[in-house]
């Protein structure tokens, strides 16, 4: 294809109200638009490029593990997260040795971290993505996409320390003192590093206080001056 067939094919994509991958006479040109859309931010148009070139190049063309990347990334950008999930993860497990799998599995734990924004609701996509990062960083330790990972597992064990401290609180108020003590217990076992640990140790001992726990309120009061200083 010549620069000015190229250019000429860009032109159109750019000022094109859709894309017709039958348009293209080959895989070159479509993926040339593929990737100027995608560039752009025009999802729509870039995804059906990349979902047909999923069936023009063949099953060991590196360019069908990058058209599913492609295509997850599109998914993602339009808010279909479940489904690019689920294409990032074919990426990984289907290219484990193409230098997008450690950033496919990254982007696939993003999109469950997208899923579960709230710290008070059901954390099953949280987890999930704490899960998903773990195997990144298990798979392709030293990779750029596992340091990366490492930094989000941190943001969602706040997130999981933030909900079980809450919950404890609430139990607290209720006078549920067995229940509140699991969840600040948990808080500090954990997640140690987070912000809600020294919260949580201050909350046990104003519960143990509460029932008239002595030992085990000075216990923890030990336990805060000596890891816990601040």
């Amino acid at each position: 294809m010549t620069r000015f067939s190229v250019l000429a094919l860009l032109a159109l994509v750019a000022c094109g109200p859709s894309l017709n991958p039958d348009d293209y006479p080959d895989p070159e040109s479509l993926w040339a638009v593929s990737v100027e859309a995608y560039r752009a931010g025009d999802w729509d148009k870039a995804q059906l490029g990349f979902q047909r070139l999923m069936f023009e190049v063949g099953p060991r063309d590196d360019r069908q593990a990058e058209a599913r990347y492609y295509v997850a990334e599109c998914q993602l950008q339009q808010g279909q997260r479940l489904e690019a999930a689920r294409q990032f993860r074919r990426v990984s497990d289907d290219f484990p040795r193409h230098r997008l799998a450690p950033d496919a599995l990254l982007r696939g734990g993003d999109a469950f971290r997208q899923l579960w924004k709230n710290p008070e609701l059901d954390p099953t996509y949280g987890e999930t993505a704490l899960a998903t990062y773990a195997e990144l960083m298990g798979r392709y330790p030293n990779s750029t996409a596992a340091q990366r990972a490492a930094l989000k597992i941190q943001e969602i064990n706040e997130m999981l320390a933030e909900k079980d401290y809450k919950n404890g609180v609430f139990y607290l108020r209720l006078r549920a003192f067995d229940s509140a003590i699991i969840y600040f217990k948990d808080v500090i076992l954990k997640y140690p590093q987070s912000t809600y640990a020294p919260l949580s140790v201050v909350k046990l001992i104003e519960a143990y206080d509460r029932i008239g726990y002595d030992d085990e309120r000075l216990e923890y009061c030990t336990y805060l001056s000596q890891y816990y200083p601040g």
